[in-house]
């Protein structure tokens, strides 16, 4: 018997707009290796990095794994052939692969993820990486995916969500997905709160399909194995699957939006939270969109609330003074605006007092006075009593003191859902016991 090699696996950058997808590429690799009785020491990491990355497709997703085996040589050939065949690099993908034989994961490796989480990371950053770290690396294209391999093996768990894929057959790709809405509506309410974003009830709109032509057919996320299974046998389509695989996630996290913008680090595509006070008046432009402005460490922000998020009445009632904190992903300057948040969430810390003008109101008749002209004061039209100035009223605040984040369906795959809130997962138990990979009889 060899000597058993722990073995940590990144890739990402697998797929493009037109087909193929990252996660159908662990699936298919882990098919692999459990068949060779490799031993798994972790379920699958799906990592969603920062989701302001302007040549990313869909869900800026990178996937890595941990295993034990005697044959580490044998792995990876066998990987990186998988990684060539279900790569779309015809198709614009730029994959990159990255092996790393240690237990241990070093602090290197954790930094370089927590600032993929947050900022924009030049390919040729992950490549003097592995460079200085002495990685085997495998890539096609320009090597964008090394960013995201790297990352994936490094990302240190603090919360963490599940996330059931089910996987098609090869001849429904790119074919319309046909699921019972009613199905996927019951099976919300029976998880709920175990599962999450899985129906939006208000558009009566299916929030688990994808709708491009890549190999998924749904994916149900939520906080344990038990209730992904088990969402699995109320949801009803007369499609045949392939299998499905579960994955460790930090979807529904909100974990791009924790590091601290400020004028030094606010550089276009980086994501982060900025706490303020409201500087200007928001205005309305067409469309719906609400802009407005915050006053932090001395600086201005723009900021911008996009109409689909819902949150565009919410930041219309936002006045001068109102101390706020806000997150999302900085858009680099235009024409008209300089760099702008465009923001994924608002939390009201402070409100202020909204105070008016208004004319006089009459002790004796309690009606309001009339304006007798330009600099003539106020009469009361009933009994005559005159007033020289106006009074001040405060006006109640249609808005309150707590977090607004966007209607479910404007959620990305990393925006934490409000029943989300305060629910930590640190640990999900582990072993060759639980059903987190299954491919069906054919």
């Amino acid at each position: 018997m060899g000597k058993d090699t722990i073995l940590n696996v990144g890739f990402d950058d697998t797929d493009s707009p037109k087909g193929m997808c990252t996660t159908f590429l662990a699936y298919k690799i882990v098919d692999l290796l459990q068949k060779q009785k490799t031993q798994f020491l972790d379920f699958p990491r799906l990592i969603r990095f920062n989701p302001n990355i302007p040549w990313k497709t869909r869900g800026n997703g990178a996937v890595s794994f941990k295993i034990k085996t005697e044959n580490p040589s044998k792995i990876k050939n066998q990987i990186k052939n998988l990684v060539s065949k279900y790569s779309d690099v015809k198709n614009g993908a730029n994959p990159g692969l990255v092996f790393f034989e240690s237990d241990i994961i070093p602090s290197d490796f954790v930094n370089f993820s927590n600032l993929a989480l947050w900022q924009l990371i030049n390919r040729n950053n992950a490549k003097r990486f592995a460079k200085k770290n002495n990685l085997e690396i495998f890539y096609q294209g320009n090597g964008q995916g090394l960013v995201g391999a790297i990352g994936a093996i490094g990302y240190a768990f603090d919360d963490h969500t599940l996330e059931l894929l089910s996987y098609r057959k090869k001849s429904k790709f790119g074919k319309e997905r046909k699921i019972s809405s009613d199905s996927v509506k019951t099976m919300q309410e029976k998880t709920f709160p175990y599962t999450y974003n899985s129906f939006d009830t208000k558009k009566g709109r299916i929030l688990i399909t994808p709708h491009g032509p890549d190999p998924v057919f749904y994916g149900v996320r939520g906080e344990n194995i038990d209730s992904l299974v088990y969402a699995t046998k109320i949801l009803k389509s007369d499609e045949k699957l392939d299998g499905y695989m579960i994955f460790k996630s930090n979807q529904g996290t909100g974990d791009h939006l924790k590091n601290e913008l400020s004028f030094e680090n606010m550089k276009p595509y980086s994501s982060g939270r900025i706490t303020g006070i409201i500087s200007n008046s928001p205005k309305i432009v067409k469309g719906g969109h609400v802009f407005f402005k915050i006053l932090s460490q001395n600086h201005e922000f723009w900021c911008a609330i996009y109409k689909p998020t819902g949150l565009s009445t919410i930041a219309l009632n936002l006045i001068v003074g109102d101390k706020i904190c806000v997150g999302g992903g900085v858009r680099k300057a235009s024409k008209n605006f300089p760099r702008i948040i465009n923001l994924e969430f608002l939390d009201v810390i402070e409100l202020e007092k909204h105070i008016e003008l208004s004319n006089p109101l009459c002790k004796k008749c309690n009606k309001k006075m009339k304006s007798k002209g330009q600099n003539q004061g106020f009469q009361c039209i009933r009994c005559g009593k005159k007033s020289s100035k106006k009074t001040t009223i405060e006006v109640p605040r249609k808005i309150k003191k707590q977090l607004y984040i966007p209607k479910i369906s404007a959620h990305r795959h990393l925006t934490r859902p409000l029943q989300r809130i305060g629910t930590i997962n640190k640990t999900t138990r582990f072993d060759k016991s639980l059903p987190w990979f299954c491919v069906y009889e054919k």
